[in-house]
């Protein structure tokens, strides 16, 4: 594609299927000096895991969670056009791509953005002791971006990595990330958590809520594997870029903006999936405006959406849900998602110099966000 993404989900190689071959074109990477300006922390403005006194160095974080980061190699087929008026279908073309995963449990159970395994015929999975095994997918949720992938590994392979509270993250807080980044296997990079509380889309269209921002390095191949804390627990899957930068092979490189999916998240929907449950996200069917202050603006109300029955309208501007505060339009994404299809909730509403509250039962999401956004 000529134009850039602005979310870049950063699986590696040349991926089959309509999400990933539109994502991967960014790349080039710059080297800077930089002045580093120590400040003298007080305890209780520590991260949590300093302030407990486990926070580790990086080789000591890469020695204890690594054996639970693997390899992904995804084989997919796509279809190539045929040319002519008598080209007949085309033909069947195999490809590869690249990603990185978490191993979850001594069941067998690895973790993985869901764009990863996206349209696969086989999956494998690399161990860091060079050891392999076919996978099959339990399941996935593309409104999260997560999968459940599953190996019949015997359990001294497996070395699950324990997850922390994404909602303690704090700007500023070390982390590292652990992954493939264009076929390299176990690569290391730093960083700090550069913000919290971000929405990414995810593959369906719609908003991923709560998405820790990061400078540390991801790339293509970064898909699926851990960002991790000072305790080399689990503080998110690293998921998607924002970048200007196009590698010679059109792929996208890191620019310092990396996002990865919330533990918390991500440990909901896992364990839902491994449960053999369909993961159902409640929806309200409106469009927001991106640059509403003071709440979330409505840009556009879905016809036969829940928001349409309670009589939400354009240029409503949303203060609360069920007395939570909302002042972005994040905010109201992250609202939404703490609830499920059914319940009933009361919206405070600003419209035309009036504050109503307008009460909307929320509905079950569709496969595919109706307006791509």
């Amino acid at each position: 594609m000529s134009s850039l993404s602005r979310w870049t989900p950063v699986i590696g190689g040349a991926v089959a299927g309509a999400i990933i071959a539109a994502v991967i074109a960014s790349g080039a990477t710059s080297s800077h000096t930089t002045t580093t300006t120590i400040v003298r922390q007080s305890q209780a403005a520590l991260p949590a895991s300093f302030s407990k006194g486990d926070g580790q160095t990086v080789n000591q974080i890469y020695r204890s969670a690594s054996p639970g980061v693997v390899d992904i190699i995804v084989t997919s087929q796509s279809q190539s056009p045929g040319f002519g008026f008598f080209g007949g279908g085309g033909g069947s073309q195999t490809t590869e791509g690249e990603g990185a995963g978490v191993v979850y449990n001594t069941n067998g159970d690895i973790l993985t953005d869901e764009h990863v395994v996206s349209g696969e015929t086989s999956v494998r999975v690399n161990f860091q002791d060079g050891k392999s095994y076919p996978a099959t997918v339990v399941g996935t949720d593309p409104s999260t971006d997560v999968a459940v992938i599953h190996v019949n590994a015997p359990a001294s392979e497996l070395h699950p990595i324990a997850f922390a509270n994404s909602s303690d993250a704090q700007v500023g807080d070390p982390v590292v990330a652990i992954g493939s980044p264009f076929s390299l296997p176990e690569t290391t990079t730093t960083g700090i958590v550069s913000q919290t509380g971000r929405s990414i889309t995810a593959p369906n269209g719609y908003q991923i809520p709560n998405a820790v921002q990061t400078d540390a390095a991801i790339n293509p191949g970064n898909s699926g594997g851990p960002l991790l804390d000072a305790s080399g627990h689990v503080l998110g899957l690293n998921d998607q870029i924002e970048t200007n930068n196009t590698t010679a092979q059109g792929q996208g490189s890191s620019s310092g903006v990396g996002f990865a999916i919330p533990s918390n998240t991500v440990a909901q929907v896992a364990n839902e999936l491994i449960g053999g449950h369909r993961v159902q996200h409640a929806y309200v069917g409106v469009s927001l405006a991106s640059n509403s202050s003071g709440g979330a603006e409505i840009a556009q109300v879905q016809s036969g959406t829940p928001a349409a029955s309670a009589g939400l309208k354009v240029h409503d501007l949303i203060t609360a849900i069920d007395g939570r505060a909302v002042s972005t339009t994040d905010g109201f994404i992250a609202a939404v998602s703490t609830f499920s299809p059914g319940q009933t909730v009361t919206m405070i509403v600003h419209r035309a110099g009036k504050t109503l509250s307008i009460k909307v039962t929320l509905g079950n999401r569709p496969a595919r966000s109706p307006n791509g956004g």
